[in-house]
């Protein structure tokens, strides 16, 4: 098992190990595996990172590496958002996430791939070609943050930043067999992300371990001016994580857990509500009906703010412009030839959902279930403390396999409606259906992450010869 960041920023602390072996290491990785994997859009040179490291040896991360999700601003590489639409487009500046690493230490070690625009679960999407699960190359990574978390599982960064909207964080980590967190709503600064469905956007950390998603969020959380829905929460004090549970109730959706999972995965359940009693939790079974209204409440929500916030994509500023006669024309011809069919698609739905005569049929009816969705939550935390099932309905699915869009949006069914609700959960691995990694998801009420990574540290622990 490879070293986490923090035991890599705890040995080169005490000077028993050193950035350029841990650079080597990284990169001897990236020759290596990348060709096939295809993790990253953009990639710094190892030498590169060495000399900057120079400047910053006398910081708190002396110039450890982290990468980060194309769709997140950064001034060293072009942001894509894997789009042709973006493809040569650099930002003046830098995310409040990215710059709050930089602040402590840490260099952007390049950019990863991800479904276009961030609309995706597969890492399918992309314009400039998929991604490959590290455990099987002929599996997709998930996504959307997928080239993230293939670059952790593959050994090819010591952790990276990705972007969950529906799932987009957790789903991939548990495809590929890594931790990644989906903070409170508003926690973490949306400023400089480039915006997917605005009401749903959040940065969160794609690790190795728990103990470094906990690390990566204490640094990047925090109250933003530069974001009108950042929380005001000055700093984040996640204290002592070390491995609570005990005396915890732990409800399990009977919903999250259809017969469509097959035996295998219901009985990986079955064994992950056994350790939670072994370690001194209470299993209790719940109900969340409104769960199978979440994914087209979600569908169309999203939809709506995506053709909303792509709308600025004319071809006339930042962006691909393809030569026309007339101004209408090359706004036709660039957002055609720029913009992927799923994007297209989204664009399609959501701009149908709010045309006149049918907002409220559609997206104002959608945002009346979210209520409701929300609302089922706090119900359901007034019995327990977190609530705990699979991550996604199936582990790493082959490339091509689900063509059809609606196999694909029910690959987030599980994810979907916590982020509906602005909750914090998290993915972490925890054991294997037909030789594959499979995620064990735990959610929580609003701003209760340190009692999210508590819990989420004890199972990890117990999992971890799995």
């Amino acid at each position: 098992m490879q070293p986490d960041l923090w035991e890599i920023h705890k040995k080169i602390e005490r000077g028993e190990l050193t950035l350029e072996a841990v650079l080597e290491e990284l990169y001897e990785n990236i020759r290596e595996k990348e060709p096939k994997i295809h993790a990253f859009l953009s990639l710094s040179e190892k030498e590169a990172l060495l000399s900057a490291a120079e400047k910053l040896k006398d910081t708190e991360f002396c110039g450890l590496p982290i990468a980060i999700k194309d769709n997140i601003c950064t001034t060293e590489f072009f942001t894509t958002c894997a789009s042709r639409l973006l493809e040569k487009y650099r930002s003046p500046y830098d995310a409040t996430a990215v710059a709050r690493l930089k602040a402590v230490g840490f260099q952007v070690q390049g950019k990863t791939n991800l479904d276009e625009f961030a609309m995706g679960s597969s890492t399918e999407h992309s314009a400039f070609g998929p991604t490959r699960n590290p455990w099987d190359l002929e599996r997709v990574p998930g996504g959307s943050s997928g080239g993230s978390a293939a670059a952790v599982a593959a050994g090819e960064a010591l952790a990276a930043l990705g972007t969950d909207t529906g799932g987009s964080v957790r789903q991939p980590a548990a495809l590929c067999g890594v931790v990644g967190l989906r903070p409170t709503y508003g926690l973490v600064s949306r400023y400089g992300l480039v915006a997917f469905a605005s009401s749903l956007d959040t940065i969160g950390p794609i690790t190795r371990s728990v103990r470094d998603a906990a690390l990566l969020l204490s640094l990047i959380a925090g109250h933003d001016p530069k974001d009108s829905t950042s929380l005001p929460i000055e700093a984040l004090d996640l204290g002592d994580l070390s491995q609570r549970i005990s005396g915890l109730r732990l409800g399990l959706p009977r919903e999250y857990l259809p017969k469509e999972l097959g035996e295998e995965a219901l009985n990986l359940v079955d064994r992950w509500c056994a350790t939670a009693e072994d370690l001194g939790a209470e299993v209790l079974e719940i109900s969340l009906p409104l769960t199978e209204y979440a994914l087209p409440a979600y569908y169309l929500i999203a939809s709506a703010e995506a053709a909303a916030n792509l709308a600025r994509y004319d071809g006339v500023r930042y962006t691909l412009r393809v030569p026309a006669p007339g101004v209408a024309e090359m706004i036709t011809q660039s957002r055609t030839l720029g913009f992927g069919p799923e994007v297209k698609r989204r664009i399609a739905l959501g701009t149908f959902a709010l045309s006149a005569g049918y907002y409220d049929q559609y997206y104002g009816k959608a945002q009346r279930v979210r209520t409701l969705i929300a609302q089922e939550f706090q119900k359901a935390f007034e019995k327990v403390d977190l609530i705990m099932g699979p991550t996604s309905p199936t582990p790493a699915f082959k490339l091509g396999e689900k063509a059809d869009p609606l196999s694909m949006y029910l690959s987030d069914l599980f994810t979907i409606p916590s982020a509906l609700a602005g909750l914090p959960a998290i993915s972490i691995p925890a054991g294997k259906v037909a030789g594959l990694p499979f995620g064990l998801q735990l959610i929580a009420p609003r701003l209760e992450e340190k009692r999210l990574l508590s819990a989420a540290w004890a199972l990890e622990e117990a999992f971890s010869g799995d």
